[in-house]
């Protein structure tokens, strides 16, 4: 019988902002990912990684500040070193605790490389902001080099395109990974988003909305479900006022028009019910899950939350 595979996409909650906070929150994240392991499910986990791809670019930055004879590292380079070293921390935050229940299991972290359309109209409109503030004339030292900035409190900041997944490169090789009945970390941060020139990718300067990318990889490696966790119990309307109402379940024709109706927050549940209604498409038997990390479990659903469906 087959297994049933799961993607779970892990919100910045499960995750921390800094170094010692992170290593707390991968140990008590893998306590969680364990279980749905023991339940037998073929697991791929995705992550965001928008503080620690901060702190990289910030620091690589000032680094060359300081140090102008060396070469700027690019947006595309620092995503790859957020996932290797979150992934470095979620890998063996489970490996722990499977080894601590007696489960024996490969964890593998694959740096995970999507494509993005360099005519996505994201890249006329970029609206992620990211980097250390700067003064007037940092800024337009930036935009000489070809960057975006916005003015904010205190000075200014780069802000880099949002574009939309359109493939992603490992997507075999993630697969093989869940055929030997590993547990992959893949996509972190929404992957590294590349531009296909001929045989060459090109890192591209921006960043993939990580629940769009973990959308994309589910339908990429058939998946049966799709676990976005956040910080609330379940999606809610009116979220914040004195008729907030929880969902129990939604249907993707019924999300669709909510999320027309500017029902979701942009950026933060927004992104979130168009993932879950992409990856359900037409299809009468997948599902997408919203909810917390220690949203209880059911005899039908591996969490409670809000099931969204066709």
């Amino acid at each position: 019988m087959r297994k049933k595979k799961i993607v779970i996409a892990l919100g910045h909650h499960a995750l921390g902002a800094t170094l010692p906070e992170q290593k707390a929150a991968a140990a008590k994240t893998a306590e969680a990912i364990a279980g749905f392991i023991k339940d037998d499910y073929q697991v791929v986990i995705t992550h965001g990684n928008g503080p620690q791809v901060g702190m990289i670019h910030m620091a690589m930055a000032e680094f060359c500040r300081i140090y102008p004879e060396y070469t700027s590292t690019p947006m595309s380079v620092c995503s790859a070193m957020s996932q290797g070293y979150i992934g470095y921390d979620l890998q063996n935050a489970i490996r722990t605790e499977l080894l601590n229940r007696g489960i024996y299991k490969n964890v593998c972290t694959v740096l995970t490389q999507v494509v993005v359309d360099p005519y996505d109209d994201a890249f006329y409109h970029p609206t992620k902001i990211i980097g250390r503030i700067m003064n007037a004339e940092e800024a337009e030292l930036e935009e000489r080099k070809g960057n975006h900035v916005t003015e904010v409190p205190g000075g200014y900041r780069r802000i880099v395109a949002a574009p939309k997944p359109i493939d992603i490169i490992e997507a075999e090789s993630i697969r093989a990974l869940l055929d030997a009945d590993h547990i992959v970390i893949a996509c972190g941060g929404g992957g590294i988003p590349v531009l296909q020139q001929s045989n060459r990718l090109k890192g591209a300067s921006a960043v993939i909305e990580k629940d769009l990318a973990a959308a994309k990889l589910a339908e990429a490696i058939d998946a049966d479900m799709l676990l976005l966790f956040t910080g609330v119990p379940k999606v809610c309307l009116g979220y914040g006022t004195q008729k907030e109402k929880q969902l129990d379940d939604l249907s993707t024709e019924r999300a669709r028009q909510y999320l027309a109706a500017g029902e979701f927050e942009a950026g933060s549940m927004a992104p979130k019910i168009e993932a879950a209604i992409g990856f359900i498409g037409n299809s009468a038997v997948r599902k997408a899950v919203i909810t917390r990390l220690d949203g209880r479990h059911t005899d039908q659903l591996p969490v409670e939350g809000t099931i969204i469906h066709k």
